[in-house]
């Protein structure tokens, strides 16, 4: 197995980096257990010092977050036709198919761009979003605002750490990294009181 961290640190003066950022934030689309954020973050502390440039760390991991989120969208539309034959009309799955549908028609973006801060939900819902044939115009403009944000916010997450803590790199880069954890878990708090809220509000008008 690739350590993808320790690869970053052995290539931050060398322009490979930018190509270990594209892979590694390509990979983690549809492979969870990727560490890109980790591998960002560090990115972002050397940014701090010089080391690295900012300009073209959010752009390698842009790019690589946006070819990757494309993967299991496609996949999804080529599955679709054959997963919907698989969910009669009136079982739960079907019902929970067409509930998916609805929501991306209302809240499209907001779906996309809240699950890309959430590693394994930002692949489920890639996935799904083809299987449902959520239009492709409307997903590469959505999906192209999430990768560029996240990108922005992780990268800057490890720069803010990087700018604080020039003394010490290894504490820049734990900083970084927690924080960039902690808002993902507060995006997914958020997504899931506003899921809760939602779902109270269908059964009181039903």
């Amino acid at each position: 197995m690739i350590d993808w961290l320790a690869l970053a640190e052995s290539l931050i003066t060398s322009p490979w980096l930018y190509a270990v950022l594209i892979a590694v934030s390509c990979l983690d689309s549809f492979l969870p257990l990727i560490p890109s954020e980790a591998v960002v973050v560090v990115a972002g502390v050397y940014a701090a010092s010089g080391h690295t440039d900012l300009v073209l760390v959010i752009a390698a991991t842009t790019l690589g977050a946006f070819l990757g989120d494309m993967v299991p969208y496609v996949v999804g539309r080529l599955l679709g036709e054959r997963v919907l034959k698989r969910l009669p009309p009136g079982t739960k799955r079907r019902a929970a198919h067409d509930w998916f549908t609805r929501q991306l028609d209302a809240r499209g973006g907001f779906v996309l761009v809240t699950t890309r801060f959430i590693p394994v939900g930002r692949y489920l819902a890639t996935l799904s979003t083809g299987i449902v044939g959520y239009p492709l115009t409307k997903y590469v403009l959505f999906v192209g605002f999430a990768t560029a944000t996240w990108s922005a916010y992780t990268v800057l997450t490890g720069y803010l750490g990087g700018v604080v803590f020039q003394e010490n790199t290894l504490l820049a880069i734990t900083v970084g990294i927690v924080l960039a954890f902690m808002v993902t878990g507060a995006i997914e708090v958020v997504r899931r009181v506003r899921r809760r809220g939602g779902a109270v509000a269908t059964d009181t008008t039903t």
